[in-house]
């Protein structure tokens, strides 16, 4: 049998780093060019030429996360119907998907969020990865990821003080992907819990403080309970 894992999103941020630094899995990285998530057909066909055993979707739409409430028809196309499009195909050829989400779709007020935890999405790109989630939910042969990371180095030359998250580097999943493939359900996947601009002086000892002011709609604890992850890895 094929162990061969189609990604998605080919070009993308994370796409790239997994293509350069991934020495154990069989991927191949398929663009928006050759895999248009937006077309059932153009969907079936790569599935029938590259015959692979999973679907990894790592397409779609994240920032700028205003993006998502000056474009939201994008956002829920990308977001929403693209992975919907995604699981019917897997569905009908009976092969799995491993769908990156994100920890926002968490509410991020109270931190330490299980995956049983009820989730209530802070903004819209939250919810549009939700939406995402809900399509992948209905197949049970089906992974979802829900995921904090970012590109190293940290690209912000300041960061919050008072916002506690779960940080990785994108480096830092593909270390541990080939341990979570062959998973099903839900996982939280990131890093240690802590505030951003600890996260982000370890690797630059230049990066300046900046607070959330209280009056934002930002909640400041978006940590996430790894027990699970930790289990696999």
């Amino acid at each position: 049998m094929s162990s061969r894992i189609l990604v998605t999103g080919g070009d993308g941020r994370f796409a790239k780093i997994l293509k350069e630094k991934n020495k154990k899995l069989d991927l191949i990285f398929l663009s928006k060019n050759q895999l248009n998530i937006l077309d059932l057909n153009s969907i079936e066909k790569a599935i029938k030429k590259n015959k692979p055993k999973a679907i990894l979707h790592c397409a779609g739409l994240s920032r700028p996360m205003s993006i998502h409430k000056k474009n939201i028809s994008r956002s829920i196309d990308l977001n929403i119907i693209g992975t919907a499009n995604l699981t019917k195909m897997c569905e009908k050829n009976k092969i799995k998907i491993i769908y990156l989400s994100t920890g926002y779709v968490y509410g991020g007020k109270k931190g330490n969020y299980t995956e049983e935890d009820p989730v209530k999405p802070f903004n819209n790109y939250g919810l549009s990865k939700l939406g995402g989630e809900c399509s992948v939910s209905m197949y049970k042969n089906s992974l979802i990821l829900r995921v904090t990371m970012t590109e190293k180095p940290f690209i912000h030359d300041s960061a919050y003080v008072n916002l506690k998250s779960n940080y990785m580097f994108h480096e830092d999943l593909v270390k541990i992907l080939p341990k979570l493939i062959n998973k099903k359900g839900i996982i939280n996947v990131g890093g240690k819990s802590q505030s951003i601009y600890n996260f982000a002086k370890i690797y630059n000892t230049k990066i300046k403080k900046i607070f959330i002011n209280k009056k934002s709609n930002l909640p400041l604890n978006q940590t996430m309970c790894l027990k699970k992850l930790k289990k696999y890895i």
